[in-house]
């Protein structure tokens, strides 16, 4: 089976609460850690769509790595706009085996295959449209747009699930060229996280120009992963 969750959001090598968005974060960390090892099994995948640690740096991040490797399941984690821990791929999965983490791994420019899905994604960025959308934000839109597709492009099954950690539109579903990207490669579901709070109430609807949009941030799943195949 294939599970998602993004927006972790793990503080457990630094003291930085999540309790500025509501007492629906009271006790997260124990409540992700009930919701996940009740429902994934231990040969499932997880693809956590950004904002797993709240560490600075990698060496910081290490508590938080331990508790994603102690629970069920294969996982793999992309990029969130609050993952400054994240460094190069090469750096990055030294640190994996140093550790001893034999379940994690990165998506970044590439794809995994389970349960005969495609799995590929990248974080994403601040969309044309969006209210704090401006001239400087163009060129990491678009180098978002050529990281989907390097990740697509490496698609090995007919069905294929994007997971991004921005939404990849604003829910008036204007369009863009991170959409066009995924119609091109004729994705069938896309997987977004980042909104927390009241912002849960800008998400996209579910279906629109044959793309399905999932928000999948934890609190808005209650810390629990979906299971989407």
């Amino acid at each position: 089976m294939i599970f998602t969750i993004a927006d972790l959001h793990l503080p457990l090598g630094i003291d930085k609460p999540m309790d500025v968005f509501g007492q629906s974060w009271d006790n997260y960390v124990e409540r992700l850690r009930d919701g996940w090892q009740a429902s994934v099994g231990v040969d499932d995948t997880v693809v956590l769509p950004g904002d797993f640690s709240w560490a600075t740096y990698l060496d910081e991040s290490k508590k938080d790595f331990d508790f994603l490797e102690s629970l069920n399941g294969n996982k793999i984690i992309l990029k969130g706009n609050h993952d400054y821990w994240w460094t190069t791929m090469s750096k990055l999965n030294e640190f994996l085996d140093n550790n001893g983490y034999k379940t994690i791994s990165f998506l970044h420019n590439n794809s995994y295959e389970a349960e005969g899905i495609s799995i590929c994604g990248t974080r994403g960025w601040l969309y044309p449209g969006f209210s704090g959308y401006k001239e400087s934000s163009e060129k990491y839109f678009m180098r978002e747009v050529i990281r989907l597709e390097n990740s697509l492009k490496t698609a090995k099954t007919d069905e294929i699930y994007v997971f991004t950690h921005y939404p990849p539109m604003s829910n008036m579903c204007e369009g863009n060229d991170f959409i066009d990207m995924m119609k091109k490669y004729n994705v069938k579901k896309c997987f977004y996280g980042h909104l927390h709070g009241k912002s849960h109430e800008n998400k996209i609807r579910e279906e629109y120009d044959g793309i399905k949009y999932y928000l999948i941030s934890s609190d808005y799943l209650k810390f629990s992963p979906k299971r989407i195949k």
